[in-house]
């Protein structure tokens, strides 16, 4: 079971993580539950290997592997849709591309550039990109505000791809849509952040 032991993140005078610790299930998808500001996005940042605690430890999650859907959706314009999966493949695979872009229900938008596409459409490429590499990776992954601008049937509908990959899933969220999605939720609070309430389905 993944453990995460007295973190402390701080920004200048800001401490965000204040010797936070959380134990994580190893499968499913655990929804943390919180308001905007929280200190949500630094703590998948950590795992993610992205930002380093002052103190504190992650034991069982390799962040090497981990794949991590940023908040914003950082596609390159000089990309086209079916460019952005093909990039995250150890090899180029249009048919893996296909795939993908059928399950963010972007079927025919494969030679679309980013400024072509809704923010709901860029949302949900953004995260079947995502899915792509964690498929290559197999480790876990970190969702941060997955389906911002998407509908929630659409958002059901990739929830379903999220799943069928059988990887652990932690995914940030604020919306109570998002978080009925999962299998358990973590309430949070903060800065700094702290759980509110403990693992519940």
């Amino acid at each position: 079971m993944p453990r995460l032991r007295e973190l402390t993140v701080s920004y200048g005078e800001k401490r965000v993580l204040d010797r936070f610790s959380l134990d994580l299930p190893e499968e499913g998808v655990t929804a943390l539950s919180g308001p905007s500001g929280c200190g949500k996005t630094t703590l998948l940042r950590v795992l993610a290997g992205l930002e380093r605690p002052s103190s504190g430890v992650v034991e069982g999650l390799a962040a090497e592997r981990a794949v991590l859907l940023f908040q914003e959706n950082r596609l390159f314009p000089w990309r086209t849709a079916a460019q952005h999966i093909t990039d995250v493949l150890p090899r180029p695979d249009p048919a893996a591309a296909e795939r993908w872009l059928a399950a963010a229900g972007l079927e025919g938008e494969g030679g679309s550039y980013p400024a072509a596409l809704s923010g709901g459409m860029a949302r949900r490429l953004s995260l079947v990109r995502a899915l792509a590499l964690a498929e290559v990776r197999r480790g876990w992954l970190l969702l941060d505000e997955p389906f911002a601008g998407v509908d929630p049937a659409r958002a059901e509908s990739l929830m379903g791809a999220v799943r069928a990959l059988g990887l652990p899933v932690l995914l940030c969220a604020h919306e109570r849509h998002t978080v009925s999605l999962a299998d358990r939720r973590v309430d949070l609070d903060g800065p700094p952040l702290r759980v509110t309430g403990g693992l519940r389905a």
